[in-house]
């Protein structure tokens, strides 16, 4: 079906702006207001799509209701009755997005990456406390004006529309993954970390003129993103403050709680660390990210000496159990409690102490942890139990 020369009966249409495996985008004339406008017409087939058309009109709805310096405002949406094409009319802004300044720059200066990335952040802000998720924050969704060089996020809901369809299986799945949070990637519910997630991807490769993850399949992405440190922005340019570098960084957690809590502290943390200073939501979740990297190393080096114990057959001979004293006691029963309970710590604080020398081995100069010989620490708790019965006799006798 050709494209039809006016919609709704009031909008011409003027040229084509850009295609896409969803849609097309035309500049258009709003006849009635006499202004230029941008008309995105869904694709075709997306109309037989009855769950779709519904999830488009309910997100078109919900983001015609944001108005925001830094967002596209949307003016419109229906079914076009001559064409029953189904279209969204927006604001035109005109001037590239941050999709064309890659592709021309390969990557953007300094100031210029923050300035776009904290308009972006007052957006999403906006948009979140309103109950409103990107789910599609990329390059190509961020326009820069060319009139007053603010950033606006465009195509809120589109992506939600597209969620659990077929078009979630085709057409440029592979291209914008780099940008899905790892929860989005699961399949789960989209949340604003996410949008907090995407956007620091795209800050990144703003920066550093590369993804924070190259992959070629999206299997590989998705192990990249659970197992895969992302390096540092001053790797590939020096030249980034490490406060910014830092900033960008705390954005790709893995989980959406281990980033920052709202798109607003990210503005601040980003426009801080362009000037060289750390924010304190910056330096707590640099602070958990050590953390937790700590552990891992703990735990895996604890894994490897378990791994090493278990193999190392024991030559020890079981011990006898000590015979009985002999002596009478009025409260048996509660001596044995007693004696269990120290016995137990006592076993707990041997093996803790074993444990810690071991990693504590380990950490110095490429030493190899050596084996835990269950000998060891049997005789230290052995020893200690007779200490505790000698003593423990002469105060009850």
């Amino acid at each position: 079906m050709s494209t039809p020369q006016e919609v709704a009966g009031r909008y011409r249409m003027d040229r084509r702006l850009g295609a896409g495996g969803m849609s097309t985008v035309f500049l258009a004339t709003d006849t009635v207001l006499e202004r230029e406008v941008a008309v995105k017409l869904l694709a075709e087939h997306l109309a037989e799509d009855e769950a779709f058309v519904t999830r488009f009109r309910n997100e078109a709805l919900a983001a015609a209701r944001l108005q925001h310096p830094n967002v596209v405002q949307v003016f419109d949406s229906g079914e076009d009755a001559g064409s029953h094409r189904h279209y969204i009319v927006m604001e035109y802004v005109e001037g590239p997005s941050c999709a064309d300044l890659l592709r021309e720059h390969k990557l953007l200066d300094i100031e210029d990456a923050v300035r776009i990335a904290a308009d972006a952040c007052h957006g999403l802000d906006y948009a979140h406390r309103a109950g409103v998720v990107h789910r599609d924050v990329k390059p190509g969704n961020l326009l820069v004006a060319n009139e007053t060089g603010a950033t606006k996020l465009a195509d809120f809901g589109i992506a939600k529309a597209a969620e659990q369809t077929r078009v979630t299986q085709v057409g440029s799945v592979l291209g914008t993954a780099a940008y899905l949070s790892p929860e989005q990637a699961r399949g789960d519910e989209a949340g604003p970390g996410s949008d907090i997630y995407s956007l620091g991807v795209c800050a990144y490769q703003f920066l550093a003129g590369r993804l924070p993850h190259e992959y070629g399949s999206l299997t590989e992405l998705a192990l990249k993103q659970q197992d895969e440190q992302v390096e540092p922005i001053t790797v590939h340019r020096p030249d980034v403050p490490r406060e910014l570098d830092e900033a960008v960084r705390a954005c790709l957690g893995r989980d959406p709680e281990t980033r920052y809590a709202s798109a607003l502290d990210l503005a601040r943390s980003l426009e801080a660390g362009l000037h060289g200073q750390d924010t304190g939501a910056t330096a707590m979740l640099a602070a958990d990210e050590d953390a937790t990297r700590a552990l891992t190393s703990v735990t895996s080096a604890t894994q490897a000496m378990r791994t090493r114990r278990t193999q190392a057959p024991s030559t020890m001979a079981p011990r006898p159990a000590p015979a009985p004293t002999g002596r009478r006691d009025e409260k048996p029963a509660k001596r044995k409690r007693r004696w269990g309970k120290l016995l137990a710590v006592v076993a707990v604080l041997a093996i803790a102490a074993v444990v810690v020398g071991a990693l504590l081995a380990a950490g110095g100069g490429g030493t190899t942890i050596r084996p835990v010989d269950r000998g060891d620490v049997q005789e230290q708790i052995d020893g200690v139990r007779n200490l505790i019965e000698r003593n423990t006799g002469r105060v009850e006798r």
